[in-house]
């Protein structure tokens, strides 16, 4: 049963969401009737290329060496009926100031101020685990009661028993956070684990 239900959610990812728009003033937002799933995370903590994997693809999302180069809300459109949202990187991105400001007052607007935004899928570095600028977006989103779920990273890189440990860690954060989900997803982009998990997940919103 569980094998059928992973197959039929993995035939809806095979089919790849349109890229729609690049968002760089709010004004230029989309309408606000579908359901909307937003992707978010440090820069360089591998969040395009778990999108990419989530579709069985290299070339949804672009990945960069350079942290913190995407500076724009990357807008696909999903089976017609789902929006997804590719946020910038947070953290230290290779821009002046600012710049850097302004995108910060933008990110922040359009989390409080997205009625149809369901859920925000916030990547986590599994070998570095939370962060300060990670803190920082959980309050953002506490304030903005917008629901948010924490994604491990790159867990293929780190031993079973250290994945316990900041499993552990993090939900031991996650208690002091009224928006955060207390289950955490596991995933390694490289190796393809986790992902039906989180297509699951994704998949509840269509």
């Amino acid at each position: 049963m569980e094998s059928a239900h992973q197959n039929s959610v993995q035939k809806l990812f095979s089919v790849p969401p349109k890229f729609m728009l690049s968002v760089a003033k709010l004004e230029q937002l989309p309408p606000d009737d579908k359901n909307e799933v937003a992707f978010a995370g440090r820069s360089n903590v591998g969040k395009s290329s778990l999108i990419n994997a989530l579709f069985f693809r290299k070339d949804v999302a672009k990945t960069s060496s350079t942290p913190g180069r995407t500076q724009q809300l990357n807008y696909f459109d999903f089976l017609g009926k789902m929006y997804l949202v590719d946020l910038p990187g947070y953290g230290y991105a290779k821009a002046p100031i600012a710049e850097v400001k302004r995108w910060q007052n933008v990110l922040t607007t359009y989390l409080k101020g997205r009625v149809n935004l369901r859920r925000v899928f916030l990547a986590i570095d599994s070998r570095i685990g939370i962060k300060d600028t990670d803190e920082e977006i959980f309050k953002l989103l506490d304030t903005a009661a917008v629901p948010y779920q924490i994604v491990l990273t790159k867990i293929d890189k780190i031993s079973a028993v250290a994945l316990e440990k900041i499993k552990k860690q993090i939900l031991e954060k996650l208690e002091t956070h009224p928006a955060a989900f207390n289950e955490i997803l596991a995933t390694s982009s490289e190796k393809k684990i986790g992902l039906d998990d989180l297509r699951t997940q994704i998949a509840s919103f269509l």
